[in-house]
């Protein structure tokens, strides 16, 4: 398995989203953009994961922050469940792990003793150059909007105080 590293290059994809639309990570070059890896919507954690990212969307959009959230449910899923939560972001469907594999999310995970093969749930920040500038591993579903934000704020002042 592929290990990343902050200030490398993120790998680039073109998925799906909910409207079948093809959608690029080179689309949002020149924004922050928060990539949420989950395992399954219309889960538990997962449903409370991408409510927390909606009811800060408008946060996120202040600080320049696009968020995406990617895992293997269908086109059709991602609609139903942006649709029935008000997800405001951008959903992609990676059935075949063309980004869950490259980014290293996709791993043994254990539930209950038993061992089986899924998405850890990792959330990258990506710069305005596509670098990824922080990797947050097995993030907990209802603080990982909340942390994610919190870090772009920091970094955010910290930026503008450099340049004062």
């Amino acid at each position: 398995m592929k290990t990343l590293k902050i200030g490398t290059p993120a790998p680039e994809f073109t998925l799906p989203d909910k409207d079948g639309k093809e959608v690029s990570l080179s689309d949002f070059r020149g924004q922050k953009v928060v990539l949420y890896f989950y395992s399954k919507d219309n889960t538990s954690g997962c449903t409370r994961q991408a409510n927390a990212f909606a009811a800060l969307y408008d946060e996120f959009k202040e600080v320049g922050a696009q968020v995406i959230g990617i895992s293997k449910d269908s086109s059709a899923s991602h609609f139903r469940f942006a649709e029935k939560h008000s997800l405001p972001f951008v959903l992609l469907s990676d059935p075949e792990r063309k980004a869950i594999e490259p980014y290293g999310v996709w791993q043994e995970k254990k539930l209950y003793g038993k061992v089986s093969m899924g998405v850890v749930r990792t959330t990258f920040i990506i710069d305005e150059n596509g670098m990824i500038e922080k990797i947050m591993s097995k993030v907990k579903p209802d603080a990982n909007a909340a942390d994610v934000l919190d870090y772009l704020k920091d970094s955010k002042a910290q930026t503008a105080n450099h340049k004062s």
